[in-house]
């Protein structure tokens, strides 16, 4: 997968999700501020990690 074809699939989820926002906007209630999310393609075959970072679970 060529960075281009990585960026253009992220842009694609990040519009999934606000999309998915826009249908069920009590689900924005349950991101606290602040909150960054990291969008993570099952189909990919590696994950780039972040370290010293504190992580959230938020449910939605």
């Amino acid at each position: 997968m060529t960075k281009k074809e990585y960026v253009e699939r992220n842009i694609g989820m990040t519009f999934d999700f606000v999309r998915y926002l826009i249908d069920h906007p009590e689900s924005i209630e349950s991101l606290p501020n602040g909150a960054e999310l990291d969008f993570i393609d099952k189909d990919i075959p590696f994950i780039l990690k972040k370290t010293n970072q504190k992580k959230k679970n938020c449910k939605i």
